[in-house]
C-alpha cells in the first residue's frame, strides 16, 4: 500500500491520509483503492501499490475533459472492465471555472460488483467522509499554497510547516511534538517567551529564548487573562503593548495569543508568544503562522487524547510509558519532567479497570448514557490521579494507569476507585443505575523495563476480579494460582496462534488397550502436540487451558479432525476389513459451532474411511451443558456409524438420566476416580457402579489414567472393559502407529485377545 506521494507532490505528509481510507473502506467494504490526483492527472497519494498505466491515462484524461459540467460533483467511469468514481473536490468558495483543487478516485476490485452502483448511490453513502477529506485536502492545499507564496521571502513558513510533517512511524503524535511546536516558535519568529497552556489535559509547556529570555513570572500572572482573551475572539489575537502590575513596577511586553480548539470550535487552550517591549512589533503575517502552529497542536491533541475521557489514547499512553521508565532519557515536557525526576525514588504500579456490564448500560438506558458512564470514569480517573500518573481509554470500556506508587498504595487507590464509580451510579437514571469496575493492580519494575509483563498482569488479575464477581480489585500475586494461571495463558496464546498459523502441531495416538477376557479390538485416542519456536514438543496440559480460555478450542478441533481424517486415508481399506478404532475429541466450544455438525459428517462422508473406525468424543459436562446440540451432533454421526464415547465420565452426575437417550456407545472413567482407586474406597466403588451401570446398558467402558501395574490389575477385576495410560503404553506418533498397524493386527492369537506389550505400547519419549 502507497504510503507516501510521489516524488511530484508538494511536500506534505500524505501518510495522515490512510485514517480516510480506512473510514471509507469501512462505507464501502468492496472498495479496491482510493486514490488522489491533482488537478493536472498527477497522482498525490493511494492505497494501492501502483495504478496501472491505461487506468491512470483514463483519470488524467477524464480531469482534463472541457465538456464537464461544472455543477456536477463527479463521474463515473469503467476502465479495463474496473468501475472508477471520480469525485471533484472544490475550494471554498469554488472556482469561477469549477475547476476542482483535488479529484478523490475510487476503485472496486474487478468483478466485485454483479451491477455497478450508481454514481449518485456510492456519493451518498460517503458524502460526510468525503466532506471530511475535502477539508484535510483544502488545508492542505492552503498551507501548501501559502508556503510557495512566501519560500523565497519567509523561511519562518518553511521552518514552522516542517513541524506538522513526521514520518508514519511518529504516530501516534506525542507531547515531544508539542515541545517541538514551542520550541519552533521561539526560535524562528524570535520570541523571548513561548508558552502552551491546556488546563483539561494539564499540559503546560515553558520555552524561553536562549538569547534574550523573559522571566516566566509573566505568564503565572496572565495566563487565566489571555485563555479569556482569545475564547472571545476565537482567533489569533494581538496586543503590540500590554502592561503587566508585577511588585510595584509595570512590565510592558508585546503577546500574540491564538486559541486551541476542538471540535464545535471550542477553545480548551491557548499558545502564547511573548516578546519585549523593545522588540519588533507583532503583524497579521505572524499572526497566520501562530494559528497553524494552534492548528497543529489542537491535531496532536486529536490524536494523542481520548475525546470521551480526556484520557491519552492507547498509543500516546505506550509512548509516554515508555519515556517515563527510562531514566536516563531526557524528558520532553512538564508532565513527563515530574515523571522522569520520581523514578529513582518512587515504586511503579500499573492499573487495568474494566468498566463491569456496560452492554447492559447500553442496552437499557442507550447508547448515550453508556458514553455519560464513560466519560464520568475518566473524569473520576483524571481528579484523582496524582500529577506524577497517566492514565489511558484503551479500548471502549477498558482504562489503564500507571501510577508512582507502591503495590499496597495503589490497591488503596485502586479501592477508591472503585467506590467512586458506584457513586457515578447514583447520580445517573433517577440512581437507579448500577455502575462498577473491577480493577486489577501490579507491580512495575522501571528498571528492568518489563513494564508490557506488569499490564499484563495486571489485567490478568482484573479478569480475576471479573471471575469472582465484578466490583472488586485484586493485586496480581504469584502464589495466586489462578491468576498465575491467566497470565501463563496470555503469554501462551501467541505462541499458540503463530503455531497453528505455521502448521507447527503433530497427532499423537495412545493405545487404548482391552483388559482381562474382554477381547475386543484395540482403540487408539489421537492426542494432539505443539512444536515450540525451538523444535520442542508441547503437550497440552500447558496451552489447553490457554486455548479454552481465548476460544481457539473449535480451531483446534477441525485441525485435529480434519488432519487425522488425511492420514486415515491411505489406510481406508485396510481400516474396512479392521476392527481397529481411532478416537477424536472435540470440545463443548465446537458445539456453538452451528456448522461444525457438517463439517465433521461432511469430512467422514467424503474421507472413504469405514465410519464404524472412527470415535469421537465429548466430554461429560460438555455434553450436558450444550444437550440440545450434544445430541443433534451425536445422532448424526451415528447414523453414518461412527461411535460416540462420553469423556470424563463420573464428574457431573447429573448425566445419568440422559444416558437413555443420548446415542453413545461408550464411558471414559474420569481419571480422578481410576487414580484413587487403590487408596479411596469411595473411588473404588464409583469404578465398580459405572461398570455395572455401562453393562447393564450395554456399553462399553475404559478407565483413564492407568499409570501402574496395580490400578490395571484393581480395574479389570472391578470389570472394566479397557484401559488408557502410562501402564497400558506411552503415547506415540499417530504416523508410526499406522506404520505398524499391520502388524499390530497380525499379533492377535485365535481368540481374539490383544496382546498388551506390543511395539507400539513402548515409550516413545513425547
Amino acid at each position: 500500500m502507497s504510503k507516501s506521494a510521489p516524488e511530484h507532490a508538494p511536500a506534505t505528509d500524505w501518510s495522515t491520509l490512510e485514517p480516510y481510507a480506512q473510514l471509507l473502506r469501512a462505507l464501502l467494504p468492496r472498495m479496491n483503492a482510493l486514490s488522489v490526483f491533482d488537478p493536472r492527472g498527477q497522482l498525490q497519494w493511494s492505497t494501492a501499490m501502483s495504478i496501472a498505466p491505461e487506468v491512470g491515462a483514463a483519470i488524467a484524461e477524464t480531469i482534463k475533459d472541457p465538456a464537464r459540467d461544472p455543477s456536477a460533483l463527479g463521474v463515473q467511469r469503467t476502465v479495463s472492465n474496473e468501475p472508477l468514481y471520480l469525485f471533484w473536490l472544490q475550494p471554498d468558495p469554488p472556482a469561477a471555472d469549477a475547476c476542482p483543487f483535488m479529484v478523490v478516485v475510487i476503485s472496486f476490485r474487478q468483478g466485485s460488483e454483479k451491477e455497478q452502483r450508481t454514481f449518485s448511490f456510492v456519493h451518498s453513502l460517503i458524502k460526510p467522509a468525503l466532506e471530511c477529506l475535502r477539508r484535510e485536502l483544502l488545508a492542505r492545499n492552503e498551507i501548501v499554497t501559502l508556503h510557495s507564496s512566501l519560500a523565497e521571502q519567509d523561511s519562518d513558513l518553511e521552518l514552522l510547516l516542517s513541524v506538522s510533517g513526521g514520518s508514519p512511524e511518529a504516530k501516534p503524535e506525542s507531547s515531544s511534538d508539542l515541545k517541538a511546536i514551542v520550541a519552533s516558535a521561539t526560535l524562528h519568529l524570535k520570541v523571548g517567551l513561548a508558552a502552551l497552556i491546556i488546563p483539561e489535559r494539564g499540559i503546560a509547556i515553558l520555552q524561553a529564548s536562549e538569547e534574550a529570555p523573559l522571566d516566566t513570572s509573566l505568564l503565572a500572572k496572565g495566563h487565566r487573562h489571555l485563555l479569556s482573551m482569545v475564547q472571545v475572539r476565537n482567533g489569533p489575537t494581538i496586543v503590540n503593548r500590554m502592561v503587566l502590575q508585577v511588585a510595584d513596577k509595570e512590565i510592558v511586553y508585546r503577546v500574540l495569543a491564538a486559541p486551541i480548539t476542538r471540535a464545535a470550535h471550542r477553545c480548551v487552550g491557548v499558545l502564547a508568544l511573548f516578546r519585549a517591549e523593545s522588540a519588533p512589533e507583532f503583524t497579521p503575517h505572524h499572526a497566520r503562522l501562530t494559528e497553524l502552529l494552534a492548528t497543529r497542536v489542537a491535531s496532536v491533541i486529536a490524536h494523542s487524547y481520548d475525546a470521551l475521557t480526556g484520557l491519552l489514547t492507547r498509543p500516546a499512553f505506550e509512548q509516554r510509558m515508555r519515556r517515563a521508565l527510562e531514566p536516563n532519557r531526557p524528558p520532553i515536557a512538564s508532565i513527563e519532567q515530574s515523571v522522569a525526576q520520581s523514578v529513582a525514588s518512587n515504586s511503579w504500579s500499573a492499573l487495568f479497570i474494566d468498566i463491569n456490564r456496560l452492554h447492559v448500560i447500553n442496552e437499557n438506558y442507550g447508547m448515550p448514557m453508556g458514553d455519560r458512564v464513560i466519560t464520568l470514569l475518566g473524569e473520576l480517573i483524571r481528579s484523582r490521579m496524582p500529577p506524577s500518573a497517566f492514565g489511558s481509554r484503551i479500548s471502549g470500556d477498558r482504562f489503564a494507569i500507571l501510577l508512582p506508587a507502591s503495590l499496597s498504595d495503589a490497591g488503596e487507590f485502586a479501592e477508591a476507585l472503585r467506590s467512586g464509580a458506584e457513586e457515578i451510579g447514583a447520580g445517573l437514571a433517577d440512581g437507579k443505575m448500577q455502575v462498577s469496575i473491577s480493577v486489577g493492580v501490579a507491580e512495575v519494575d522501571a528498571r528492568s523495563k518489563e513494564f508490557v509483563h506488569a499490564f499484563a498482569a495486571a489485567e490478568t488479575a482484573c479478569k480475576a476480579a471479573n471471575d469472582r464477581g465484578r466490583n472488586r480489585v485484586e493485586v496480581y500475586q504469584e502464589a495466586d494460582e489462578s491468576i498465575v494461571r491467566r497470565f501463563t495463558d496470555i503469554n501462551l496464546i501467541t505462541s499458540l496462534r503463530a503455531a497453528i498459523n505455521e502448521n507447527r502441531l503433530k497427532l499423537n495416538a495412545q493405545l487404548i488397550a482391552p483388559l482381562g477376557g474382554h477381547g475386543g479390538a484395540p482403540h487408539f485416542e489421537i492426542l494432539l502436540r505443539m512444536i515450540g519456536d525451538n523444535g520442542e514438543i508441547v503437550g497440552p496440559d500447558h496451552f489447553m487451558s490457554a486455548a479454552h480460555r481465548y476460544q481457539l478450542m473449535p480451531t483446534l478441533d477441525r485441525w485435529v479432525i480434519s488432519h487425522a481424517i488425511d492420514m486415515l486415508k491411505p489406510y481406508a481399506e485396510y481400516l474396512k476389513n479392521s476392527p481397529v478404532v481411532f478416537s477424536m475429541n472435540f470440545s463443548g466450544q465446537s458445539l456453538q459451532d452451528a456448522d461444525f455438525t457438517e463439517y465433521v459428517a461432511q469430512l467422514v462422508e467424503s474421507s472413504g474411511l469405514c465410519a464404524s473406525a472412527l470415535c469421537f468424543e465429548l466430554t461429560e459436562s460438555a455434553a450436558i451443558g450444550n444437550l440440545s446440540r450434544a445430541e443433534v451432533l451425536m445422532r448424526r454421526l451415528r447414523k453414518l456409524g461412527c461411535n460416540i464415547a462420553l469423556d470424563d465420565f463420573g464428574t457431573g452426575l447429573s448425566s445419568l438420566a440422559y444416558l437413555r437417550t443420548l446415542p453413545i456407545g461408550m464411558l471414559k472413567i474420569d481419571g480422578s476416580f481410576v487414580r484413587d482407586v487403590l487408596k479411596d474406597p469411595r473411588a473404588e466403588s464409583m469404578v465398580a457402579v459405572i461398570a455395572q451401570l455401562a453393562r447393564a446398558m450395554s456399553l462399553t467402558t475404559v478407565a483413564e489414567y492407568v499409570e501402574s501395574d496395580e490400578i490395571r490389575t484393581r480395574i479389570e477385576a472391578l470389570g472394566v472393559d479397557y484401559g488408557q495410560g502410562f501402564a497400558i503404553a506411552q503415547p506415540v506418533p499417530l504416523a508410526d502407529v499406522l506404520a505398524e498397524l499391520p502388524l499390530y493386527l497380525a499379533a492377535a492369537n485365535p481368540q481374539g485377545v490383544w496382546p498388551n506389550e506390543p511395539a507400539l505400547a513402548k515409550a516413545s519419549g513425547d
